[in-house]
């Protein structure tokens, strides 16, 4: 795929059908499709948002979250307008919702000058969802990678076998988020969508046709997201398809946006839902958006030891050893190691 070309297919009479996220929008010359940056521009696709970026911070790799690989390092995130989906509770709901283009005039060039002048270790494509300009996070990440920067999504997976043949030309790391353990119903009420299927295809068309790093999170909603049952489904399916050392985050939820009236996902339903997911066999379980919980940390599953442990978003004791090996002998599948003196002291303990 050339620079400067966008992923779709013409339809015939000035019609196109875009082909980056499972919705498969079908536009009419001058239409939208309902990301809200992706549009019929006289009988071609055209990605309105390449280049205007919304927002740009950097942050710890651990809070995307990613957990396994090159742990202590730092994103320079950054998003556009606009999303694929349409949660109710979004926390970035001034970004994602937005259905107008906005942001500042950046070149890929320039991201990743920014990048390194923020003293970045990497690029995070997030805060909405990335599918929707994966051809600008492409060549972002290029320009990335000829800086020694690495590139990593946060993303819904709601993509399509043309934007992962795009993502695996320059992505290195994804986390893909479920979801209210991907429920339908709750999919179709609180997210707008009709399916999660296209979710479980991206993960296998990954695995089957990249090199990318997956982690999986998912947001547990209380009450209404939180079923233990669709829980097992899906550690199910991430023990048999992506494999028992795929990293697991169970998230809890808070109040936003259009859903201020449900309350914050108890410790319990974490607790719970990580004792699922090591019940199915999932090696590596996190629990996360809970400060200073046993269970943000990484314990060997040979013998039990703590091996890396966490505050939040840092990394505050890392016990592995050449390899990223326990002192029991067990390989632990955590790429890189923490970067010295980064952030707070980190205890280097034997």
């Amino acid at each position: 795929m050339a620079r400067g070309e966008t992923l779709y297919e013409s339809l015939g009479g000035g019609r196109v059908r875009c082909t980056a996220c499972a919705r498969y929008c079908e536009l009419a010359c001058g239409q939208d499709g309902l990301c809200g940056v992706r549009g019929n521009d006289g009988g071609r696709l055209g990605l309105r948002a390449y280049g205007r970026v919304i927002a740009g911070h950097v942050d710890p790799i651990e809070k995307k979250p990613a957990v396994h690989y090159r742990p202590g390092s730092r994103v320079y995130s950054i998003a556009t307008a606009g999303c694929n989906w349409l949660c109710s509770y979004c926390q970035n709901h001034d970004i994602s919702q937005r259905r107008r283009v906005e942001g500042a005039e950046m070149s890929p060039r320039d991201v990743a000058d920014a990048a390194v002048a923020a003293g970045a270790d990497g690029i995070a494509y997030t805060y909405n969802e990335p599918t929707i300009f994966v051809e600008f996070a492409r060549d972002c990440g290029l320009e990335a990678h000829r800086r020694g920067l690495y590139n990593a999504f946060v993303s819904n997976g709601y993509a399509t076998p043309e934007a992962v043949g795009v993502m695996a030309e320059f992505l290195d790391c994804i986390t893909v988020d479920f979801k209210g353990n991907a429920e339908p119903q709750f999919m179709r009420r609180h997210i707008g969508v009709p399916d999660p299927a296209p979710i479980f295809e991206t993960l296998l068309r990954i695995r089957d046709t990249t090199r990318i790093h997956i982690e999986i999170t998912d947001l547990v909603v209380p009450g209404i997201g939180d079923d233990p049952a669709h829980c097992r489904r899906l550690c199910e399916f991430v023990h048999d398809e992506l494999g028992r050392d795929t990293p697991v985050h169970f998230l809890a939820f808070h109040p936003d946006y259009r859903m201020l009236d449900v309350p914050r996902t108890p410790a319990s339903t974490l607790e719970a839902h990580h004792a699922i997911a090591r019940d199915v066999g999932l090696r590596h379980a996190y629990v996360g958006n809970v400060p200073g919980h046993a269970l943000e940390s990484t314990y060997c599953p040979s013998c039990g030891e703590a091996v890396v442990e966490r505050d939040g978003f840092a990394v505050t004791a890392w016990r592995l050893g050449e390899g990223n090996r326990c002192a029991c002998g067990e390989a632990i599948p955590i790429v890189g190691a923490p970067p010295a003196g980064r952030r707070r002291p980190l205890r280097v303990l034997p």
